[in-house]
């Protein structure tokens, strides 16, 4: 029935668009006025099914779907309409034959299906998600192309449909189950981000799993450390944090969830500065904490001066961001294998904590969007099969192990497992691997 309605609404707008021409054919002139009060209605509210879509972003990008597929069918029959008339294929006579007569039912037809296009392409370019810069740039790059622009035209519609689907069975989701309340666990959430980014308001770290763990019941907190510091600095830090958290909420501990080189640093912070006592769990989440031989190798060959005129500009950048103290060598230092080596001697694990690591891996390199897609080919060659920076082998910490993989050509790049680049894509739906994550340490009594 959908698809027969929105038929219906295309041949309605081609009717519109060659009035003009099809008065001297049909008997369309008294009707033209409703026609064109049932335009403004189909641009207004193109479905009304639509209606039922939980948020009001999800609304507009389904009906900016809408829009754009009823372009196209009218967009191609005033094509097939106008070409079938001009050559005298159709029994017209000479109507689209005359110059003046085609020219001005061309005017027309261009006008109408611009209001159509761009009312479409303006609401799916405010509100999808899913597009991204790339699909947005290519968009407005091939608009002019023909054929080319059909071909993205239609990829594009696709994008949001699959996007509009997958967040409206989220929300729906979250509602089926917001009774349970899977991921209220008996010790809040802190999760800790890796090396050169930081907690800032207005951009999570960690993407929309946030919002998808509070709506399961989950109560979070932030590390609030710098972006680049030594891992015993930034021990420090979390240590200082998580006491701050516990003496102000009197949650006596935390589960910790850490990426990259954060669980680097939460490992230290356990181990050597009593932190242990405040923690239930620790989670690590694509930790290198066997050490990434390529930083290893970029050191050495990199001289020392160039690497302070390196590090000069990155802690320049740093202090932009909000560190006070940024130290850019420190942190690639880190990360290291020799010094992941030593730190796994001299810091062995709290009997008191409950450790378990979590990692993943590119199936090929361009998966990895910019830079991973990059640095892919220098870690595969130092550390084997990797995520765009750490290799698989340096993962596992702890008594349980996942590693998140795709059977398809893509797989799952070390942004990915953070939600980086907020992109929803076949084989891994990273919101609910972090439901899951946590329902687990909820079951476990933590």
């Amino acid at each position: 029935m959908r698809y027969l309605i929105r038929m219906i609404y295309g041949v309605l707008i081609f009717i519109l668009a060659n009035s003009y021409s099809l008065g001297g054919f049909i008997p369309v002139g008294a009707g033209v006025w409703l026609l064109f009060l049932l335009f403004v209605g189909m641009n207004v509210a193109p479905s009304f099914a639509n209606r039922k879509l939980q948020t009001g972003r999800l609304r507009v990008s389904a009906d900016g779907c809408e829009l754009l597929e009823l372009f196209l069918i009218s967009t191609g029959l005033s094509i097939v309409y106008s070409l079938a008339g001009w050559s005298g294929w159709l029994p017209l006579g000479s109507l689209l034959q005359e110059p003046k007569l085609w020219i001005v039912n061309t005017l027309i037809v261009f006008l109408v299906e611009a209001v159509v296009f761009w009312n479409g392409m303006i609401r799916i370019y405010v509100t999808s998600v899913q597009l991204g810069i790339k699909w947005r740039v290519i968009g407005a790059l091939c608009g002019w192309i023909p054929i080319l622009n059909l071909v993205v035209l239609m990829k594009m519609i696709d994008i949001v449909r699959r996007e509009v689907a997958t967040e409206q069975g989220k929300i729906l989701e979250a509602q089926e189950y917001r009774e349970e309340e899977r991921c209220r666990t008996k010790y809040p959430l802190l999760m800790v981000h890796g090396v050169f980014f930081r907690d800032f308001k207005h951009f999570n770290y960690w993407g929309r799993i946030p919002g998808e763990l509070e709506k399961n019941g989950a109560c979070i907190y932030y590390g609030n450390h710098a972006s680049a510091s030594s891992v015993e600095d930034s021990g420090v830090e979390l240590d200082a944090r998580i006491r701050q958290i516990v003496e102000e909420t009197g949650c006596e501990k935390v589960n910790i969830i850490a990426h990259s080189k954060g669980g680097l640093d939460c490992r230290y912070a356990l181990s050597r500065l009593g932190t242990d006592r405040y923690v239930a769990s620790l989670t690590t989440i694509n930790t290198p904490h066997r050490g990434c031989q390529f930083a290893d190798y970029l050191l050495s060959q990199i001289s020392e001066s160039k690497q302070r005129r390196v590090a000069s500009a990155y802690n320049a950048a740093l202090a932009v961001m909000g560190d006070e103290h940024p130290d850019f060598l420190a942190a690639v230092g880190a990360l290291t294998e020799e010094a992941c080596r030593k730190r796994n001697e001299e810091l062995p694990d709290s009997s008191q904590v409950y450790y378990q690591s979590v990692g993943s891996k590119l199936n090929r390199p361009s998966g990895g969007r910019f830079p991973l897609n990059f640095s892919y080919y220098l870690v595969k060659h130092f550390d084997g099969a990797n995520d765009g920076l750490v290799g698989e082998e340096s993962f596992p910490w702890g008594e349980k192990f996942q590693l998140a993989a795709t059977t398809g050509r893509r797989g799952i790049s070390h942004g990915d497992m953070i939600d980086l680049n907020r992109e929803n894509f076949d084989g891994f739906d990273v919101r609910e691997f972090y439901v899951e994550l946590v329902h687990e340490l909820k079951k476990k009594g933590f």
